[in-house]
């Protein structure tokens, strides 16, 4: 193949891909743990992951040789089959969580739309069939499929895709009163990130999340935790719930949880677990034998002693570091997030602002309306955090 410019490449792409992002103006092409390169040769440190994605960084020796072996034996077969994979993949993550069932899939959206219908078939079974309704939150995310659209504020700015799932209601995150009054004998699930990542970093307070369980278990109502973004390490727990303290009954993975390798599971414990059966749902990819062999490596690497304790201790370091640059900076207005989830606010214009630190060397994403969010590998050090902190106070400098 005769190689091409950046431009053309761009160009061409742009033409064939249906545009569902805003194209970048350099062309990714390999990566190596923290670091990235684009096809011109610029190393960029990847504090963006793939949006949360990348958790033990680019091409980890483990899950390298995870997907040369099982790959080499088979990648798929029918879900109906067991396999040791899936089996192996499955007792990680329930011997170490509240759960007791898992579903596997492909995404994270697909693990959402699983709880969805999970927790409806549930009241359909044990409370009544009027019992459908779901709470939601103003600035959640939970993915692009219509029944997660349907539990997104959002939908009310994307009249196009209408009708929605009807029976969705939204409260405000942290605050209880606005979910109480809300939930009635037709509450059958509420649906809360532990921390809103496209709504701005929003980390939940920890007596809302006990009070949603409470309220939860008064009114024999599901608690659905998205920790998608949030969870597999991300906030220095295997889950994200573990950091508050409060066990949902329903949980959703992905992203970090096959640290670049297409993966998603919902976990639920028996009491909700059971309602689906069989010819109630499935899936054709999920718990395929690759992408399990690879969520089995990528949990046991996070399992190994000191793995969380490294994500709390350097996040810590990095907010730290974060907050210095604000009192040394007029130019930040507020620094949050958990663990390795960080949100920084700037009076900067976000696309001028990730566009400078890009051409500085350092990838970041957008989160909510201008939120600046930083999702390093998971194995990112002290140092190279540091190397960070430089290239945004460096940009944060020449934005004035």
């Amino acid at each position: 193949m005769t190689k091409q410019n950046a431009k053309d490449i761009i160009a061409e792409s742009e033409k064939l891909l249906i545009s569902t992002y805003t194209a970048q103006p350099v062309v990714m092409s390999h990566g190596d743990g923290i670091y990235a390169w684009d096809t011109d040769g610029k190393k960029y440190i990847d504090f963006a992951a793939g949006i949360a994605v990348a958790s033990l960084g680019h091409a980890p020796k483990a899950v390298l040789k995870t997907i040369n072996e099982q790959a080499a034996k088979m990648m798929t077969c029918q879900a109906s089959y067991a396999t040791l994979p899936k089996l192996e993949a499955s007792r990680l993550l329930i011997e170490n969580s509240c759960f007791d069932e898992i579903f596997w899939c492909n995404s994270g959206t697909e693990a959402v739309e699983a709880a969805l219908k999970l927790v409806r078939k549930w009241a359909y079974d044990n409370k009544s069939k009027e019992c459908n309704e779901i709470i939601s939150f103003r600035k959640s995310f939970h993915g692009r499929t219509y029944g997660s659209a349907s539990v997104m504020e959002k939908r009310h700015s994307q009249p196009f895709f209408a009708p929605y799932l009807p029976g969705v209601h939204f409260a405000e995150f942290n605050n209880l009163e606005s979910v109480k009054a809300l939930v009635s004998d037709k509450t059958c699930a509420i649906i809360v990130e532990p921390v809103q990542g496209e709504g701005g970093i929003k980390v939940a307070e920890k007596e809302f999340l006990q009070g949603l369980r409470a309220l939860c278990d008064e009114n024999n109502v599901a608690l659905i935790f998205d920790e998608v973004q949030a969870g597999m390490g991300r906030i220095g727990h295997l889950f994200a719930y573990e950091y508050f303290g409060v066990e949902p009954d329903v949980g959703t993975y992905a992203k970090g949880l096959g640290s670049g390798f297409p993966v998603g599971c919902m976990m639920a414990k028996k009491k909700f677990g059971s309602a689906i059966v069989v010819g109630t749902h499935g899936t054709t990819y999920g718990g395929n034998p690759l992408a399990t062999a690879v969520a089995a490596t990528v949990v046991k690497e996070m399992l190994k002693p000191g793995f969380f304790e490294s994500v709390r201790k350097t996040g810590q370091f990095f907010m730290e570091g974060l907050k210095k640059l604000q009192r040394d900076s007029n130019k930040i207005t507020d620094v949050r997030g958990a663990g390795l989830l960080l949100g920084v606010d700037t009076t900067i214009d976000i696309k001028k602002l990730i566009r400078g630190a890009q051409d500085n060397g350092l990838l970041t994403t957008q989160a909510g309306d201008a939120t600046l969010r930083i999702t390093p590998p998971l194995i990112v050090t002290e140092k190279q955090a540091q190397d960070a902190i430089d290239i945004l106070a460096k940009t944060l400098k020449e934005a004035e």
